[in-house]
This record gives C-alpha cells, structure tokens and sequence, in this order.
C-alpha cells in the first residue's frame, strides 16, 4: 500500500520575492531556506518547457512546522492567463487561513497591497458555529479567504 502525505500548495507568481514578504507580513508564514533556482534538462523534462528557470521558495504556514509548505515561484519564460481570474473560475479556487481577528487582518492585507473581494461576512451554524469570513486578492491577484470560526 502506498502512502500519501500533502506537501505543498504552488503558487506561480509575477514577482516571487514580492508575494512571498506579503505572505510573511500578512499572514505570518515563515521563509524556508534554501531559495530554489531550478533550471536545466531535468526541470525542462519535467516540466516540458524548453530552457525553463523556476525561482522562488517555500513558506511554512502559520500553525505548522514541518509542512505542509506553501510555494511561491516565477516561471521564465513566463505565462499568464488571458482572462481576469473570478472566485468561481474552475481550477485553483482560493487559499485559506483562520485568525483571531477578520477585520484586523482584512487592513493589513490590504496595507501590504491586496484589495478586498466582497464584504465580512458572520453566519451562524447551529451545528458548527459562528463563521466571520471575507474574501480578498492577494498583489497578484490570487485569492484569500479570512475567516474565524467561534463555537
């Protein structure tokens, strides 16, 4: 029987190092070393693109230690997508991360260069709890969810 662990959560960014401080700043993940500097036959076998680099690094999440890790990296060449992205276009929806305080770190997000998608929202579950809860972009326009879930 094979065993199967989640590792990472990729993401490809415009500008690595940029979107990589704004998870450090707003989110509280943490810089792993080493930087990742990916190029050669192999990672273009791999990745079947010609003469590809791939730059960037993984972050630990806030509440983990040893994974899993949320990757930041830039492609060259580089791709990106003809369409503006939308929270319900399939494929990647959206990273996730649970705070104290929505409100608090909606600001900050949006202090360090995100924008907020929609409005805070507070739902009660009678079998869950309460969910206060907000979608935002990152810079790059990738989507976040902010939320708190009370008993």
């Amino acid at each position: 029987m094979n065993s199967i662990k989640y590792v990472h959560t990729n993401i490809v960014a415009k500008d690595w190092r940029k979107l990589s401080q704004f998870y450090i700043d707003v989110f509280d993940c943490k810089l792993l070393q080493p930087e990742r500097d990916l190029s050669g036959e192999w990672i273009d076998t791999m990745t079947a693109i010609k003469d590809v680099r791939i730059r960037g690094v993984h972050l630990a999440l806030p509440g983990y230690e040893s994974g899993p890790t949320l990757e930041i990296f830039s492609f060259e060449p580089e791709v990106s997508r003809n369409q503006e992205p939308k929270i319900n276009l399939h494929g990647f929806g959206h990273l996730a991360f649970h705070v104290d305080h929505v409100e608090e770190i909606l600001n900050k997000l949006i202090a360090h260069g995100g924008e907020r998608l929609g409005d805070v929202i507070t739902k009660k579950y009678e079998t869950l709890g309460t969910l206060t809860a907000v979608y935002a972009k990152d810079p790059e326009g990738n989507f976040v969810e902010i939320q708190n879930w009370k008993k």
